[in-house]
């Protein structure tokens, strides 16, 4: 049976997650207009600079609003923030664009997406801090389809 084009554009996203450079979130992004990729990113750090699997993790501490401290990697880039980057390094327009992704884009992310001009974002699951995500892009009318209903989790979180 041929997939949906929201699956099939998932599953390039965890190939694309293949090439990130931080063991803890193999995250990948794929753009998409009119069933046709524009851009992709997956998570690693600034180009010419070192990659966590090089150098080890840049950990800081995060606190949520609930008091809950989290240990988060600052040395990479979300390969959301890679594929708007790759788009604009190279010119290309993101008007009406479906973003698919690994999980909800963080709330930086989510304010790019909304900035871009990206219509609607494809996640496979939720992020732990997700609320301000789906605030920000409800508030942008950029649609948001959580494909399977659970937090995505991962080492360290």
């Amino acid at each position: 049976m041929r997939p949906s084009w929201d699956d099939y554009f998932l599953e390039l996203v965890d190939q694309v997650g293949t090439r990130a450079t931080c063991d803890r979130g193999k995250s990948g992004c794929v753009v998409v207009r009119n069933k046709r990729i524009i851009c992709t990113g997956y998570v690693g750090s600034p180009s010419g600079l070192p990659h966590c699997d090089e150098a080890g993790h840049d950990f800081k501490q995060m606190i949520d609003e609930d008091g809950t401290a989290r240990q988060h990697c600052v040395r990479t880039v979300h390969a959301e923030q890679n594929a708007i980057c790759q788009a604009a390094r190279y010119g290309l327009q993101l008007d009406g664009t479906t973003l698919y992704c690994s999980m909800e884009p963080c709330r930086v992310c989510a304010m790019l997406i909304a900035s871009s001009g990206i219509s609607r974002v494809v996640a496979r699951r939720r992020y732990h801090a997700g609320q301000d995500t789906r605030h920000i892009l409800a508030q942008a009318s950029v649609e948001l389809t959580i494909v399977e209903d659970v937090v995505e989790s991962y080492e360290g979180q």
